[in-house]
């Protein structure tokens, strides 16, 4: 054991003091981040004080922190309402950056960063009043390729997350491919797939994954291609390679990568009744509680209970088609009879209500009053492209082939966007 004397002598004190230092400078920005989550940055003399909203806080405590007086607190939320319709702050989401002429000056500028792309500035002019000004950010994105293949027991869903597509991604990909495909039984070993997709960055880092851009799968119909495109009128749609409108009126496959468990036939043993009757639907094994969303967009012609289906939808598309949703659970809260849905809204839950043996839903689409068969009936496709349009897009999707070719080769690279 060292001696007292030892400890005491002026290194070793010295080492003691700057220890303890570095340990209280240590606390004390714990404790700074903690409470008021500040951080100090001085640029060509003008201070900024960024705070990170906290669970309790409040846009007019925040600003009073700061030193702004009963008047300016006032007006600065009165813009911020008037002019950018924001009216609470979230907690761990939201950022206020408060700045100064230097670190003595009175805030004269508030900067409401609500989200990565966008911030709303509220300046305090010369004659004291407060203006709002919003700044859209634009990113930098990248388009980046994934492909994969599908391997023996795999589903689409285990063969893309091992390809390195984002889970988000994927869900997208599986909303557009189900126009096209049934991924129950259209899934095979070899089959390869691509996807072109957005990454967004900004200040250099990664933000949020984007868009789908582009999708390739070669499905047992043949190969199928998406492209995104934006026509000159500035409405957005996904196109197949010769510019036709790549998404169909109504989905094949209602709930994504659900199982099928019963097929459309015109003789099939009720599993309930005990007889062979027509099956003029597709059974779609789900949890109870999984949302249903309609195929397409349309309007509810009938909603209700029977013994045979139980709780079920109707909705009628156009003059041609209409789809039925069975044996839910529950319907969604607001659809009726009447009731106008968009393609995806959720119209209902499943369940297992009517004459059903476990949950799933049951599927129909029926066209000029017949019923026919979800899984291969031809179906229409909405907005296929008008010349000048068209035009543009086989040069576009001529040179987006080429760069895919690249990045084929090379996937580690991207598309600047």
């Amino acid at each position: 054991m060292k001696k007292a004397k030892d400890i005491l002598c002026s290194n070793n004190f010295i080492k003691i003091v700057m220890g303890i230092a570095i340990v209280l400078s240590v606390v004390a920005c714990v404790v700074l981040f903690r409470y008021s989550s500040v951080s100090h940055d001085v640029l060509n003399n003008e201070c900024k004080t960024a705070v990170v909203v906290a669970s309790g806080d409040t846009l007019s405590g925040l600003l009073s922190n700061q030193g702004l007086k009963g008047a300016d607190v006032t007006a600065i939320v009165s813009a911020l309402k008037t002019d950018a319709g924001i009216t609470t702050i979230r907690a761990d989401k939201d950022k206020i950056e408060f700045v100064r002429q230097n670190d003595g000056a009175p805030v004269d500028k508030v900067v409401f960063i609500p989200s990565p792309w966008r911030k709303v500035e509220v300046t305090c002019s010369d004659t004291g009043d407060w203006k709002c000004n919003t700044v859209d950010i634009i990113p930098d994105v990248h388009g980046v390729y994934k492909s994969g293949e599908i391997q023996d027991g795999d589903s689409f869903y285990l063969a893309g997350i091992r390809a390195g597509i984002p889970e988000g991604v994927l869900a997208n990909v599986y909303d557009l491919l189900a126009f096209e495909m049934d991924f129950e039984r259209d899934v095979r070993a070899g089959q390869k797939f691509s996807v072109l997709y957005e990454e967004n960055f900004a200040n250099g880092e990664k933000v949020e994954n984007g868009r789908v851009l582009a999708v390739s799968f070669d499905a047992l119909r043949g190969n199928v291609k998406m492209y995104r495109f934006k026509k000159a009128d500035g409405t957005i749609g996904y196109y197949d390679e010769n510019g036709n409108g790549a998404i169909k009126s109504l989905k094949r496959t209602p709930i994504n990568n659900a199982r099928v468990t019963s097929s459309f036939s015109n003789k099939r043993k009720h599993p309930v009744l005990g007889f062979t009757r027509a099956h003029k639907g597709v059974d779609f094994r789900a949890s109870t509680g999984t949302p249903i969303p309609a195929a397409g967009a349309g309007r509810v012609v009938a909603r209700g209970y029977n013994n045979g289906h139980g709780n079920y939808v109707k909705i009628r598309h156009n003059g041609s088609y209409e789809t039925l949703y069975a044996h839910m659970s529950k319907f969604a809260k607001g659809v009726n009879v009447g009731t106008a849905v968009k393609q995806g809204q959720t119209i209902g839950y499943v369940g297992s209500t009517g004459l059903s043996t476990g949950p799933h839903l049951h599927y129909e689409i029926i066209k000029d009053g017949k019923h026919v068969n979800p899984l291969t009936v031809k179906l229409p496709a909405i907005g296929n492209l008008g010349k000048e349009d068209k035009q543009k897009f086989l040069e576009y999707r001529k040179n987006l082939d080429t760069q895919l070719e690249k990045l084929a080769d090379n996937p580690k690279l991207f598309i600047q966007m």
